[in-house]
């Protein structure tokens, strides 16, 4: 059934293991998702639709998809409204039945950001909604889809991250400890250091951005030291693109072909990061 990913973090976090949420973008990516989820024997996934993918679907179609989907697996998932500045489209998102979303006013000054969010939290936990906030920015790395040129990193303050949870009421927070959006041109370097005063000072479900990419060993660290969510996105794209060029090589195939191209790549990245994650 789709839920709010406040069951399903509070476990990750107690139990030691991540959550994968991967986005998607349409109903090829959607159904590679939640199958990929149903054949690893997945306890939850959290299938996160960005602000920047409207023009490919309308938010109450996402949902109409995901829950005929969902239905049919069996599983709990988690539809997330993710990276959202625009509060009016967060109100839309929970009207339409997403089960949590994503304020992102990791752009505006502190006292702004953290005033935004009380306020998302304050509607959408009277709606039975989850909601996810980001303190600290995170750089874009190459092929960002959600990030800029214009961004630069700030690792998130631990006393700032322990004032803003205890103010807004936030159920999870994205934290900036090295992760890029996108892809890495060398090896990250994750300032554990970091996330684990966070970790100390805050006390809830942390959440790790930019997971394309990153080395298995930084992964289950991270998770060691409170992160219980995992974005992954721009590895889903650039794979799924891969194959569906090696599939137009020679003689072009019919268009179902190729949808069910993309269907397989999806599931294929999300796999390999659930073993990650040792979300079972």
């Amino acid at each position: 059934m789709l839920t709010n990913f406040e069951a399903m973090l509070g476990d990750a976090y107690k139990n030691g293991y991540a959550v994968g949420s991967f986005n998607a973008y349409n109903y090829e990516t959607i159904r590679g998702i939640i199958e990929a989820a149903t054949e690893f024997g997945s306890k939850s996934v959290i299938v996160a639709f960005g602000f920047k993918y409207l023009d490919n679907m309308d938010l109450d179609d996402v949902v109409a998809v995901t829950k005929t989907l969902t239905d049919r697996s069996g599983l709990d998932v988690c539809l997330h409204l993710d990276h959202t500045s625009d509060i009016p489209t967060i109100f839309r998102g929970i009207r339409a039945g997403f089960g949590s979303v994503m304020y992102d006013g990791s752009a505006l000054p502190f006292d702004q950001n953290l005033a935004n969010t009380k306020l998302v939290c304050e509607v959408a936990h009277a709606c039975g909604v989850s909601v996810e906030a980001e303190l600290g920015s995170i750089a874009a790395g190459e092929q960002s889809h959600e990030g800029s040129a214009d961004d630069r990193e700030v690792y998130t303050s631990p006393e700032q991250a322990r004032i803003f949870v205890q103010e807004t009421g936030v159920d999870a927070l994205a934290v900036s400890i090295g992760t890029l959006h996108g892809l890495y041109k060398g090896t990250p370097n994750l300032r554990i250091d970091i996330l684990k005063e966070i970790n100390s000072a805050c006390n809830i479900p942390l959440v790790l951005h930019g997971g394309s990419g990153i080395p298995e060993d930084a992964i289950k660290e991270s998770i060691q030291n409170g992160i219980s969510k995992i974005n992954v996105n721009t590895e889903i794209s650039v794979f799924a693109i891969d194959k569906i060029k090696k599939k137009l090589e020679g003689k072009a195939p019919h268009l179902s072909v190729l949808s069910k191209t993309e269907e397989e790549a999806v599931k294929e990245v999300v796999l390999k990061y659930m073993t990650f994650f040792q979300a079972r």
